[in-house]
This record gives C-alpha cells, structure tokens and sequence, in this order.
C-alpha cells in the first residue's frame, strides 16, 4: 500500500478530493492510504503560529522551518528502510509532467507540503525537501490545488486502481504523444460519422488509425512533443503529408 500524507493549513479541502471518484475507490481497494496533517499542530509557540517576518524585510512573511522539520519528522519512521519523497509545492519547482507521475507512482511513501503566504524558509527546502513541483507558471494563493493534481495523477497510475490496466498506458503523454480520438455509438449522429476504420472490426486497422491519428493531434497541438522522437519510416512520411498539406 502505498501512503500519502499532506501537510496543509486547510486540510478540510481535501476531504471531497479524497472522497469521490477514482481516489476514494483507490483507498477503498487498499492500494492507497491518504492522511491530511494540519501542521498549525506542531507549532511550538501557544498562539499556533507558523509564519514569520522575512528578515531582511519585503511583502508578506514566510513559513517557519520549525513546525514543518517537526511535522515531516512525525510522519517519517526510523524503521522505513526508504525514507520518504518530500515534496514542495512551489512555482520556482520543476515543472510537473506525465513522467514524473510515473517515477512517483513507483515509490512507498509521498509527503506534500502546501504552503502559503511569502514562501517557505530556505532550510525546509534545504534540509528537508526532496523535491520541488510546480504545476504550471502561474502562482496559487496555496499549494493545496497543485497537490491534489499531483496525487490524482499518480494514484491512478497505481495498480488496480483503474478497471482497464491499459489505460493509464494509452494516456496522453504516457506513450510520448497526445492520445488519439475517441468514438461511441450512435455511428452515426445528425450526420457525423465515426471513422471507417474504427467501425470495420479489422483489428490492424484500427491500431494503424490510431497510431496515426495520435500522430496527428500531436503534430497540430504539441508539435514540441515530437523534438527529438525517433519515428518510422510510416510516421515520416504521414508527418511529410501534413507538413505539406499546411504549406
């Protein structure tokens, strides 16, 4: 079983996330442990303050390393003979991609730290962070929406967790290319109609309709995606027919 904590101010935003859908099925299958720790609990200073001034001065204050040291190391036991992935939700992190939902699906424990405010003391990134990710450039008033992202994409990376195992397979980005169309009945709907190919029930067929489709989509909607891609002979040339058809 694999187990998520997630260090938050507000983890009563993660209980209709944890609840619904594929993550609580997961749960519910025994694949996944989630535990939301508010870390406001593990301030050492009456009030439950967590944040401070910068020295140095500027605009908002900043997480103390204190509660966040102290809550990681609760959450860490000395019997794991791998320590925990720690990650920072963070703008300034490594941008989030399809391929590091498939390294962080392989390991036994994640811990998320959501933070708020200015930023976070350097030392926690220092000391106790192992990874920094960020899902997007553009800035949240907290890391809570950016960690939901992450644990929804890996966790359905898990085994069993989905009822098709090919799926996540099949995923855009999971093969290195957008994923292909997708079709259901009716065939035929107020005049538009399903692909030839999909409906001819020629198995090589439809995995070459496919193929080249998710081909397609990749070339007119993330042509960056193809940089460096070693294609077939049959790729090249459906590439060389697109690029001429455009020009």
């Amino acid at each position: 079983m694999k187990k998520i904590d997630v260090l938050s101010l507000f983890p009563s935003m993660f209980s209709g996330v944890f609840g619904e859908s594929i993550l609580k099925k997961a749960a519910e299958k025994g694949a996944v442990q989630y535990n939301v720790v508010n870390f406001r609990e593990y301030a050492d200073n009456k009030h439950g303050q967590v944040d401070d001034y910068p020295y140095g001065g500027g605009a908002g204050m900043v997480l103390k390393p204190q509660p966040i040291f102290d809550a990681v190391e609760a959450l860490t036991s000395p019997s794991q003979q791998k320590k925990p992935r720690v990650i920072l939700l963070c703008p300034q992190g490594e941008r989030y991609s399809q391929k590091k939902a498939e390294e962080l699906a392989q390991e036994d424990h994640l811990i998320f730290v959501c933070g708020h405010y200015e930023g976070y003391d350097e030392r926690i990134r220092e000391h106790v962070v192992t990874d920094e990710i960020s899902i997007g450039d553009f800035v949240l008033t907290g890391g809570e929406l950016g960690a939901m992202v992450i644990i929804d994409s890996v966790v359905r990376l898990l085994p069993g967790v989905l009822g098709n195992e090919d799926s996540p397979v099949l995923d855009s980005f999971s093969s290195g290319y957008l994923e292909h169309p997708h079709y259901t009945r009716p065939s035929d709907f107020r005049g538009m109609k399903v692909p030839k190919e999909l409906i001819s029930g020629n198995h090589k067929l439809i995995e070459e309709w496919r193929e080249r489709e998710s081909l397609r989509r990749t070339f007119e909607r993330r042509p960056d995606l193809l940089d460096g891609k070693e294609l077939n002979e049959r790729q090249k040339n459906w590439l060389e027919e697109w690029k001429n058809d455009r020009n």
